[in-house]
């Protein structure tokens, strides 16, 4: 009997291995299989969240691109209403006055040419072309300019400003009314007193475009229905935008292998004709035209990438490799955001950030008729701070500086850091002497403040401060350069205080309060 069971204990133990076999391939069967499946639904997972990420983003793109456009259209709309308001104010224009509202209203602006079109009725006729010096004209069967016929009202080109002012001065004398692509927009914003826009037309001052009219009426004068309107109308102040420039304000903030079009109504007069593939669309409105942004970007995920994910069936590596990676994406876009609009040592907007959210507000301080202020800030004698103790001891105080400013201003306020020791603040819908007020505060809280490192001394601060919103003509860069003006001369004085920038002189009473 003992010679039998070494064979029968083989037999089992064949058994138990075959079992054994057969157990590791079905588990490494369902485990691949698992795997597998894990691997494409990561895949697919992977890539759905890549295309609704894409469509935002595409669609962010149009958005941005859009409000850009829309916002320096309304801004020079807006400009061409405060010039029409001058003129109404003024009661008269003569070409010198003209020039100097036309000049800034075109160098400013994305505005192509500025104008008034004057009302002449035909008993002036004779002294306003001897007066200006020139025809009133139209369009012959030629096209070319002629002497316009005999009618009841003439609305003449009589001033004119534009880059290319030799053709402007060509237009001088042109009834606007005689032109049918102009006339009924014309005597729309006759009517109904608001900017009107034409559709794109030929502009008189060369290259295609569109015109918006804003009606001038005799000061004092009712206008509160449509015929009180017309018969206190005495002009028009109009500007050209040229399309290429509408559309480079709009794709100025798209990266460059982005498509863009710009459509009127189903016709595409600026970029490729023809439909682009899933695009994004978003709005752009000037004066009362609604215009539509297309924007196409070829940036899309490529779908090889989860198909190959799937095919190789690399199941905890391909699973692994998609979550990393949809992780590391949304970390990465945040961190480039952050970047981009904070900066990283202080947590203050940048000086790109900071640059436009105060341009947005001296719009809406021109538009809503109220003022704000802009505080340059310099610390005293920062310089000796990092040299003597060091730059971690100045990152730290420029850290404990962005704090006290977030204390002592309100939560609409823009605060940022533009470099070095430099801060700014911008303070909308703010009377100057709350500015004032704002910047003691400002520096009576950095003169009071002990800093962290026991080795630094007490800081002070000097700090510059210009008025937005007085002006409406006054330019992001103009506000900037006050601004600067009067820390630097609070800095020549001491420093540890303040100063408002005046076109006169700077000056400061006892105790810090301005003139």
């Amino acid at each position: 009997m003992s010679g039998n069971s070494p064979p029968a204990a083989k037999g089992w133990a064949r058994i138990a291995e075959d079992t054994w076999m057969r157990l590791r391939f079905w588990i490494g069967l369902v485990a691949a299989i698992v795997v597998g499946a894990g691997a494409v639904v990561g895949a697919i997972l992977t890539y759905n969240h890549d295309e609704n990420e894409f469509h935002s983003r595409q669609k962010e793109e149009a958005v941005r691109a859009a409000r850009q456009a829309q916002s320096v259209g309304a801004l020079s709309v807006g400009e061409l209403a405060a010039a029409a308001a001058f003129i109404k104010a003024d009661g008269s224009l003569s070409k010198h006055e003209f020039k100097i509202i036309g000049q800034s209203l075109v160098t400013e602006n994305v505005l192509h040419a500025a104008a008034f079109v004057d009302v002449v009725h035909q008993s002036e006729r004779a002294e306003y072309e001897r007066e200006q010096g020139f025809q009133i004209k139209e369009r012959g069967p030629d096209g070319q300019l002629v002497r316009a016929k005999r009618r009841p009202i003439y609305y003449p080109l009589t001033y004119t400003a534009s880059h290319d002012d030799p053709l402007a001065a060509q237009a001088r004398g042109f009834d606007v009314a005689t032109d049918p692509a102009r006339a009924p927009y014309l005597q729309r914003a006759a009517d109904d007193g608001r900017a009107t826009a034409t559709g794109v037309i030929p502009l008189l001052v060369g290259g295609t475009g569109i015109n918006v009219y804003r009606a001038v009426y005799r000061d004092g004068a009712p206008t509160a229905t449509e015929a009180e309107r017309r018969r206190a109308l005495v002009g028009f102040a109009a500007g050209s935008f040229l399309l290429k420039d509408l559309a480079s304000a709009a794709v100025g903030t798209l990266p460059n292998d982005i498509t863009a079009q710009l459509q009127v109504g189903d016709h595409t007069v600026v970029g490729p004709q023809g439909a682009l593939e899933d695009p994004a669309r978003a709005q752009i409105k000037i004066a009362d035209r609604t215009w539509l942004l297309i924007v196409h970007d070829p940036d899309r995920p490529d779908v090889s990438v989860p198909i190959l994910f799937g095919a190789a069936g690399i199941a905890l590596a391909a699973v692994l490799g998609s979550l990393i990676y949809v992780w590391s994406r949304e970390e990465r876009m945040r961190k480039l955001q952050r970047e981009a609009d904070e900066d990283s040592l202080s947590g203050l907007r940048t000086r790109r950030r900071f640059e436009e959210e105060v341009r947005a507000a001296m719009a809406r301080a021109s538009r809503d008729s109220t003022t704000g202020a802009l505080l340059m800030l310099d610390l005293d004698d920062f310089k000796s701070v990092n040299d003597s103790y060091g730059h971690p001891a100045g990152d730290l105080l420029i850290k404990e500086v962005a704090a006290v400013l977030r204390r002592r201003t309100r939560e609409g306020d823009v605060l940022g850091r533009l470099g070095g020791d430099e801060f700014a603040v911008a303070l909308p819908s703010c009377r100057p002497e709350e500015a004032n007020v704002v910047a003691e505060a400002i520096v009576s809280a950095i003169r009071g403040h002990q800093p962290e490192d026991p080795d630094v001394g007490t800081v002070t601060v000097s700090v510059g401060v210009a008025l937005f919103g007085i002006d409406p003509l006054m330019s992001y860069v103009t506000l900037v350069s006050e601004a600067d003006t009067a820390m630097y001369a609070a800095k020549d004085a001491g420093g540890d205080g303040f100063r408002l920038f005046h076109p006169d002189a700077l000056r400061v009473e006892t105790g810090g309060q301005l003139n």
